[in-house]
């Protein structure tokens, strides 16, 4: 996976997220006194809402992990040369890398390309999603 806003946000969170839960680990062995009990269960809950921050910033960095660029296409004519621009991207599905046309360059800027990018990746996790999930109902 590439390097991300949210990727990085993530990685943060879920650190702080184990550091919160040794640190009250180590607390409750020690603590005898409650007010040190219930200062490591603030730690946990610290740590448990980081980590559910975490899991929720996942989805967001796999739509972030997408590639656009623009592609040049010359095609031969009597008339002469022509050089026809579009935009594509790509992104990994699984094991494989998936190569989608965006549309003409000529219609849309790069800012329009990326966010029918991003569109178009969350509708296909979301139709994979879907597939495993009926599938492991199949099988149930």
């Amino acid at each position: 996976m590439h390097r991300t806003a949210a990727g990085d946000r993530r990685q943060s969170l879920q650190k702080e997220a184990r550091e919160l839960s040794r640190d009250a680990r180590a607390l409750k062995k020690a603590a005898r006194a409650p007010a040190a009990r219930q200062e490591a269960q603030r730690l946990q809950g610290e740590a448990d809402a980081a980590l559910a921050e975490a899991q929720a910033l996942k989805l967001q960095a796999r739509l972030e992990d997408l590639t656009v660029w623009r592609m040049e296409k010359v095609k031969q004519s009597r008339k002469g040369c022509k050089t026809y621009s579009y935009w594509m991207a790509s992104w990994r599905e699984g094991g494989k890398t998936r190569n989608v046309h965006l549309g003409s360059a000529r219609k849309m800027d790069a800012t329009q390309a990326r966010q029918k990018a991003r569109e178009m990746k969350a509708e296909a996790l979301r139709v994979r999603f879907d597939t495993k999930i009926r599938h492991l109902d199949e099988l149930l």
